[in-house]
């Protein structure tokens, strides 16, 4: 079994010499006397302790040489255990030290059985450390694309075992890149139907006048240009699941042909007089507020209580807690090995970013900021300007309402920059109809010129 390892800075080479010769028979022990070649060890060999004397060269008599390694250490590696080495008059050094990340201390001359229990003990709480990332990993993707630890994942995931073998009408909600569609391919994946086919459609990404031949289908004939029969979106579902995304946006006419074939499980194509029974389960999914549709009178109240026999509401990603870091190190190691960068983590202000961040986005925006950050990084951690997030806390620099205003614009912006200002396929890509598109575009001041 290899043994663990141990970096000891110092710039006294009989310290050096004397810990190498104790520790050996335990630790795999590497030495380094300056900043740079410590760095360069760290960076090689990865170990998960080491010991740091404060007064370093090129001035041995200070300690600012000290707390700059300190700092580089726990940027390269939040988990390391790192161990000030202090002489007696230096102790308020050694506990600011511990309150920048030191895991402790010790004073000089050393005692060598006082540093063997410090290292036994620190090594012991990296190793725990290590096995709680794994088995956090390994629960994070109980639900296959699914990813989440949360307790409010967590009950999402139990209310998905709860309805999925049960053919009752599903309603999704939550915001934009919450996961709507792979909750419904879970409910699909645990469902009598797994067998059968899983059939999406997005209600905003067909114009109007072709989305009733897709979801019903069409006959030969049935209007100018349907040289064929065609079945709809609904008829092939049949023996598995249909997934309704952004229902809010069917249009009236719609909602009451759907309502009919919710009550009666047949349908009539387009042009066509024979009723077609269908038996399929539907799972309907938005980020809009339906009590408030319907109160507008934009969408039908008793079609809204036959789709939502059961309600599923998806948490934001801003509200499930601890689940941030997890995926963002869960998307760095896909694209480091997509990509092919030896890319190792994220630095601690790094971190501090992406949990102060709003995600207007959610997952959606998570993922795509770790995948550009790891294509455009130069070192082996992610920054705060690789991701393009500042430090700072939103709610610390501007209102709720200025938050959320510069966080749409930013991703409103970068979908339609995406798509070259294509309309239909930036509001698709956000969740929202054309005509919300164009009313955001004017209300954020987005101009065409903003191509980035």
């Amino acid at each position: 079994m290899d043994k663990p390892k141990l970096l000891i800075i110092d710039d006294d080479e009989s310290i050096l010499l004397s810990m190498k010769w104790t520790f050996a028979g335990d630790y795999d022990v590497f030495t380094a006397g300056d900043r740079p070649q410590a760095l360069e060890i760290f960076r090689n060999e990865r170990p998960p302790l080491v010991t740091l004397d404060l007064g370093l060269p090129p001035y041995p008599q200070a300690v600012e040489e000290g707390f700059i390694v300190l700092g580089s250490l726990m940027e390269e590696d939040p988990y390391v255990k790192v161990i000030i080495v202090s002489g007696q008059d230096d102790r308020q050094n050694a506990l600011t030290a511990i309150e920048q990340g030191a895991y402790d201390f010790f004073c000089k001359p050393i005692n060598v059985e006082e540093v063997s229990v410090i290292l036994r003990r620190a090594l012991t709480l990296h190793q725990l450390e290590s096995e709680n990332l794994l088995l956090q990993a390994a629960r994070i993707d109980t639900f296959d694309e699914l990813k989440g630890a949360s307790p409010q994942m967590q009950r999402v995931f139990s209310t998905i075992e709860k309805v999925a073998a049960t053919d009752a009408p599903v309603l999704i909600t939550g915001e934009s890149g919450t996961g709507k569609e792979l909750v419904a391919r879970a409910l699909h994946g645990r469902s009598l139907r797994k067998s059968g086919p899983f059939v999406p459609i997005n209600c905003t990404a067909i114009p109007e006048n072709l989305l009733e031949s897709e979801l019903f289908g069409h006959e030969k004939g049935a209007f100018t240009g349907a040289h064929t029969q065609r079945r709809g979106r609904i008829e092939m579902a049949d023996n598995g699941t249909l997934f309704l995304d952004e229902i809010a946006e069917l249009p009236p006419a719609l909602q009451v042909k759907l309502l009919r074939f919710l009550q009666e499980h047949k349908i009539e194509r387009v042009g066509g007089r024979k009723q077609i029974t269908i038996d399929t389960r539907v799972i309907a999914a938005t980020n809009a507020d339906l009590d408030q549709a319907i109160g507008q009178g934009a969408f039908r109240e008793d079609l809204y209580y036959r789709l939502g026999v059961v309600k599923l509401q998806i948490p934001p990603l801003r509200e499930r807690e601890g689940d941030i870091e997890l995926l963002a190190m869960g998307f760095l190691h896909e694209y480091s090995a997509e990509h092919k960068k030896k890319v190792f983590g994220i630095t601690p202000k790094g971190l501090s970013a992406l949990k102060n961040h709003y995600w207007p986005g959610n997952v959606r925006e998570l993922e795509n900021r770790i995948r550009r950050a790891v294509i455009m990084v130069q070192g082996r951690k992610i920054s705060p300007q690789d991701l393009e997030l500042d430090v700072q806390p939103w709610s610390e620099r501007m209102t709720l309402k200025q938050a959320r205003e510069k966080t749409d614009r930013e991703l409103v912006l970068r979908v339609l920059q995406e798509n070259k200002f294509n309309m239909a396929r930036s509001a698709a890509n956000l969740g929202i109809s054309r005509p919300n598109l164009y009313e955001l575009i004017e209300k954020l001041g987005i101009r065409r010129q903003e191509k980035g």
